[in-house]
């Protein structure tokens, strides 16, 4: 049934479908969230006036505010502040903390749960969001998590945004408004008393925009239409309107545009005080042009309305209002939106003021406020009398402005130091790597680090930290082995990278076990580079503890970055150990909180699965993404690329292309990426006769395998050299070392190249027992390309391998998977619901879809299912 009942628009009549759809999909249980965008009076607002009314919804609304994109949950807490009373435990105290009624620090992601099962306990809702291009970026954060998991909720949210919205809201989907056709633009037009001649410039001018073809025949004048924008003609009616009113209706005016809240209470207290006796007509006055109402809320005609009233108010007025909205602020429960106000008042130096700025930075910073803190601290920079305490609040607010994704703010900022301060050096270093292609990144970290003399050794550190960030740490390696070779101390991180790159494994391997075993365990300063460290030693041991510490620590201090690299390791763990039902819950866990935070999610996981799953459509795809990246990236990523090709490739018996792709993983020589690509190198090469090559790589592989005394290590080492030799103690070396270790997908591939050799060597009955025992290793595994290399060569020895057949619950999705494993383990809806930030209901949805896929119809079912799948 049509939620919507009132007439439609004027050439709105697709618009209203799309939207009447959400409100129908909506009052089922489908909602959704859908952005409205066009320039300023193409109909937005109109738009949310229209399905205000809808039957059935109760409606709930808010809009951003230019005064208040700083102040962290603003458009949040207006949209949540009627429903607040029926929130409880956690989740009030979650969304208290986040709208500074409690002491805390927010969790983004809590507060996107808490408010998520806010609204589905409160539907069905409609929930209209105005000037969304004005929303403070920890609103815009949680309502595009709100956006994408509203799927089986009664909940609706429409947003209605301008051009240089949050990129947040370019998550979710949107539709475009467009200037109405001729025809509609006349018909809305007949409603004004102009002559033909009159009408004709007034739809030129308008060229399609709804609010100038009604505003504009208010305005006695028209601007040519390349001499203004149609937003500026718009403005300049509302300005016209709102200058021909008495000074005192005017300043209530100017009043209500200053001021972001909608606060009927705080708006008459100000206007006692800037107006007195003249405030009661002043209002009527004000209401009477139809700029503004005031009721329950202050609301303006249009946004337009209040830019155009706030800019055409002077200087000194718009001091005045700000100057009497901070005197009637509490000062104990909104210090800093008062504070915020008296800022604007000021233009000269004030260092009281500016103090009191940094303590809202503090508070702002505390509740996850990162731009907010970041204008906050800009501001009290301006205001600051000392030269060096203006330095520094530049410094932390360009900082914060970087990691609130405002580069060029940042790099304009620091613009104003000098080339070689240090303090700057650093934040240069990290901006140059979001910004530029060129690895010089790290050379403003280094320089920085030794200008500084301060924790030298680690700020060296950092600079390769910060390339494995972002990807790209190939040749910053030399530059911090180059600049560590200068530095004294003792035995860490830094001298056990100098003693790799300088004396190789041999000498390394012992200073990396103290490293990894001693009490003080240095390396959890620098948790990316340890993992990469830690694959040095081909230690599955170790690979795990390093592993567990990423989870226990990214989960105790609520670190999303440090609980999403410890969900990547330890998918790639489970994937060497051949655990890829592991391996696909983990990295769908990974992929649940990157989607909750809005950040891509880690790829070299997924890569990792794909490619010894033998998935070739999902390695093209991600090694395609590598390519493109290469303009502006190298290392890590694009290598993981080149890696999971070469393994998919060897599987398939593609030799030539896997050979190219193991050349290029092994060529940046990155840290661990360059020592697992080795084993493919050498098969690749041998089985394209390229001799030579493979015994290069085959000592490359001894000298990093070999000290590092593992099973693993040397199982991996004895059947690159059997595959090179050709001497059957090798394969058996191979076999027996790899058994007693974890990496069974390694055991399989040791038995299927002795079999192979053995096929060869013409005997049958023994390549049997080998091949038989890959072919089984990797059906049961699920790597189905090796599997079928294994089938094939059973085949040629006279026996056919029996086929594995085709598993419902290969057709679940990661998620899926993910979902089933743990409800299979026990979990109730609403646990795994809060662990992959979903709400019950849209698990049960899941559920359901599990269910019908693997053809059951229980929880208890699903044990069975996934214990005979395993």
């Amino acid at each position: 049934m049509d939620a919507l009942t009132t007439p439609s628009l004027l050439g709105r009549d697709d618009e209203i479908r799309c939207l009447s759809g959400m409100l129908a999909a909506g009052l089922e249980g489908r909602g959704g969230a859908l952005v409205l965008r066009g320039e300023a009076g193409i109909g937005k607002s109109t738009l949310l006036g229209h399905v205000r009314d809808a039957a059935g919804f109760r409606v709930l609304e808010a809009s951003g505010s230019e005064f208040e994109t700083s102040l962290p949950f603003a458009a949040l807490h207006q949209l949540c502040q009627p429903l607040l009373g029926s929130s409880s435990g956690h989740h009030r105290e979650a969304l208290d903390v986040a709208f500074g009624l409690a002491i805390g620090k927010p969790d983004v992601l809590r507060v996107g749960m808490a408010t998520l099962d806010l609204l589905s306990r409160s539907g069905p809702l409609l929930c209209l969001v105005d000037d969304a291009h004005w929303l403070d970026e920890a609103s815009a954060g949680v309502f595009a998590f709100l956006g994408r998991r509203l799927a089986s909720e009664a909940v609706v949210l429409v947003f209605a945004a301008r051009p240089g919205a949050p990129s947040r809201m370019d998550e979710l989907p949107g539709l475009e408004l467009r200037g109405l056709a001729d025809a509609d633009a006349r018909a809305l037009l007949t409603s004004a008393v102009v002559d033909d001649k009159v009408r004709e410039r007034l739809l030129s001018e308008a060229r399609g925009n709804p609010l100038a073809l009604l505003e504009l025949p208010k305005a006695g004048g028209f601007a040519m239409p390349d001499v203004a924008s149609v937003p500026s003609m718009i403005e300049r009616s509302f300005q016209d309107r709102a200058a021909r009113l008495p000074d005192p209706a005017r300043m209530l005016l100017t009043l209500a545009s200053a001021d972001p809240t909608g606060e009927p209470g705080l708006l008459w207290a100000a206007a006692r005080v800037l107006l007195g006796d003249a405030v009661t007509v002043a209002g009527a006055e004000a209401e009477a042009s139809g700029l503004v109402g005031i009721s329950a809320r202050v609301r303006f005609c249009h946004p337009l309305a209040r830019s155009a009233v706030y800019l055409a108010a002077s200087a000194g007025e718009r001091r005045a209002v700000h100057l009497t909205l901070a005197a009637v602020t509490d000062a104990e429960t909104d210090p800093d939106r008062r504070v915020w106000h008296l800022a604007q008042a000021q233009t000269a130096p004030d260092d009281s003021l500016a103090a009191e700025l940094e303590l809202s930075a503090d508070r702002a910073r505390s509740r996850g406020g990162v731009a907010a803190a970041a204008a906050f601290l800009e501001r009290a920079a301006a205001l600051s009398v000392d030269p060096s305490v203006r330095a520094t609040r530049t410094l932390a607010a360009a900082e914060l402005k970087l990691d609130a994704g405002a580069v060029d703010v940042a790099a304009e900022l620091l613009s104003t130091f000098s080339a070689d301060d240090s303090r700057a050096d650093l934040l240069r270093g990290r901006i140059a790597f979001v910004r530029s292609a060129a690895n010089d990144g790290p050379g403003y970290v280094l320089r920085a680090a030794l200008a500084s003399g301060i924790d030298v050794r680690d700020r060296v550190l950092d600079a390769l930290e910060i390339a494995l960030a972002f990807g790209r740490p190939s040749g910053v390696m030399d530059s911090v082995v180059s600049v560590a070779r200068g530095l004294s101390g003792g035995s860490d991180v830094l001298e056990a990278l100098v003693v790799l790159a300088d004396e190789g494994h041999a000498a390394a391997v012992p200073l990396l076990r103290r490293l990894f075993s001693g009490d003080e365990q240095v390396w959890t300063r620098h948790p990316a580079l340890a993992t990469m460290l830690a694959g040095e030693l081909w230690d599955t041991d170790v690979h795990s503890s390093v592993t567990s510490w990423l989870m226990k620590t990214g989960q105790q201090a609520g670190s999303p970055f440090v609980l999403r690299l410890g969900l990547a390791q330890s998918a790639v763990g489970s994937v060497l150990h051949g655990d890829f039902g592991a391996a696909v819950s983990a990295i769908a866990e990974e992929e649940a909180l990157a989607d909750a935070l809005g950040v891509p999610p880690l790829r070299y996981a997924r890569l990792h699965l794909a490619a010894y799953r033998g998935q070739a459509q999902q390695v093209l795809a991600e090694t395609e993404h590598s390519a493109r990246e290469v303009s502006r990236r190298a290392g890590v990523l694009v290598a993981n690329g080149f890696w999971a090709s070469a393994v998919l490739h060897n599987s398939l018996g593609e030799y030539p292309v896997a050979l190219a792709a193991a050349r290029a993983a092994v060529e940046p020589g990155d840290l661990y990426l360059a020592g697992s690509a080795l084993p493919e190198l050498v098969e690749a090469a041998v089985r394209c006769g390229e001799t030579n090559l493979a015994a290069e790589a085959l000592a490359d592989l001894v000298a990093r395998t070999s000290p590092c005394g593992t099973p693993w290590a040397g199982g991996v080492a004895a059947y690159a050299q059997a595959l090179v030799s050709g001497e059957e103690e090798c394969f058996l070396a191979a076999v027996e070392q790899l058994s007693a270790s974890s990496a069974r997908p390694h055991l399989g591939r040791a038995h299927l190249v002795y079999g192979e050799w053995l096929r060869r060597a013409g005997r049958r009955v023994d390549a049997r027992v080998q091949l038989r025992s890959a072919h089984e290793i990797f059906g049961a595994v699920g790597m189905s390309a090796f599997a079928g290399r294994a089938a094939a060569e059973l085949q040629a020895t006279g026996e056919v391998a029996r086929s594995r057949s085709a598993d419902a619950v290969d057709s679940l999705t990661m998620q899926e998977t993910h979902i089933a494993r743990l409800v299979a383990a026990g979990a109730t809806s609403k646990e795994v619901a809060a662990r992959l930030f979903l709400s019950p209901r849209t698990v049960d949805a899941h559920l359901r879809n599990i269910y019908r896929k693997v053809g059951i119809n229980s929880r208890r079912q699903l044990a069975g299912v996934f214990s005979s799948s395993a």
